[in-house]
C-alpha cells in the first residue's frame, strides 16, 4: 500500500495534506524518515509514526474538545522548551489539533484523528464560527466597531469580525465577544492592533456548536456525536 494511502486510511488527514506531510519529513517507516508519498509500506508489519507517534489503520474516530492554556503550543512538535498543548491530553492514540490557538491565547482546541470532520471545521466555505472572549486595550469607539465589521485590508488580506459585543468594561480596558467565520493567523490580535487597540486577552469560547463549557485549563472532554 502507498505510504500517503496508509496515512489518509488511519484517519489523519485527506490524501493531498498527507502527501504534503510526508514530503515535510515527519513520517517514518520503521524509523527511517521516507519523502515519497508512493513508498510502499505493509501495514501489518511496517511501523509508521507521524511526529513520532504511530498511527494505525482503524475505524475508531476520535475527538476531544481541549481547554488549551496560556504559553502552550498549538503545534504537535517544536524545538525548544515551549509546552505543547497535544501533551495534556493522555490518549495513546494519533490526534491532530484542528486549527490553533497562539501561544498566548487560551480557551478551546478539537484533537481528532478525522481529516475529513477537520477539514469542514477549517475550510472557509464552510463557515463555521468561532467565538471569543477578547480583552482590548481601551474602550472601542462606535467608528472603531464598524471599521472591524467592514473589513480591514491588512497586507493584501481583509480581515474581518462579524459580530462584536461589549461585555465588560473597566475604566481602562474592555471585554468583548467577538464572533468569526475564518481562521487567519493571529487574526483578532493584528486587527487590534490596526485599531491601536492591543488585545490583552484572548480567550477561545465555541467553535461551531462545541462549547468550551466548564472545562478548566488543561482539562478535556470526549465530544459525543
Amino acid at each position: 500500500m502507498r505510504l500517503s494511502k496508509f496515512i489518509t486510511l488511519c484517519g489523519i488527514s485527506s490524501r493531498r495534506k498527507s502527501e504534503d506531510l510526508i514530503r515535510s519529513g515527519i513520517v517514518k517507516v520503521n524509523n527511517v524518515v521516507i519523502f515519497e508519498p508512493q513508498f510502499k509500506v505493509l501495514p501489518e508489519i511496517d511501523i509508521v509514526t507521524v511526529y513520532n507517534n504511530r498511527v494505525n489503520q482503524t475505524n475508531s474516530k476520535i475527538y476531544v474538545a481541549l481547554n488549551k492554556p496560556v504559553k502552550y503550543l498549538s503545534d504537535l512538535s517544536y524545538n525548544d522548551d515551549r509546552s505543547i498543548a497535544r501533551s495534556l491530553i493522555n490518549i495513546d492514540a494519533y490526534l491532530f489539533p484542528v486549527g490553533r490557538l497562539d501561544y498566548y491565547s487560551e480557551g478551546l482546541m478539537v484533537f481528532t484523528n478525522d481529516g475529513d470532520f477537520a477539514y469542514k471545521i477549517m475550510h472557509p466555505k464552510y463557515e463555521v464560527e468561532k467565538e471569543y472572549q477578547v480583552k482590548f486595550k481601551g474602550i472601542l469607539s462606535s467608528e472603531d466597531i464598524k471599521r472591524i465589521k467592514k473589513g480591514l485590508l491588512i497586507n493584501g488580506y481583509i480581515y474581518k469580525i462579524n459580530k462584536i459585543i461589549l461585555f465588560k468594561e473597566s475604566f481602562k480596558n474592555s471585554w468583548y465577544k467577538v464572533t468569526v467565520n475564518e481562521g487567519k493567523n493571529r487574526m483578532i490580535r493584528i486587527i487590534g492592533d490596526q485599531i491601536n487597540h492591543k488585545v490583552i486577552k484572548l480567550k477561545r469560547v465555541r467553535i461551531g456548536n462545541i462549547k468550551l463549557g466548564n472545562l478548566k485549563p488543561g482539562e478535556y472532554r470526549f465530544l459525543k456525536k
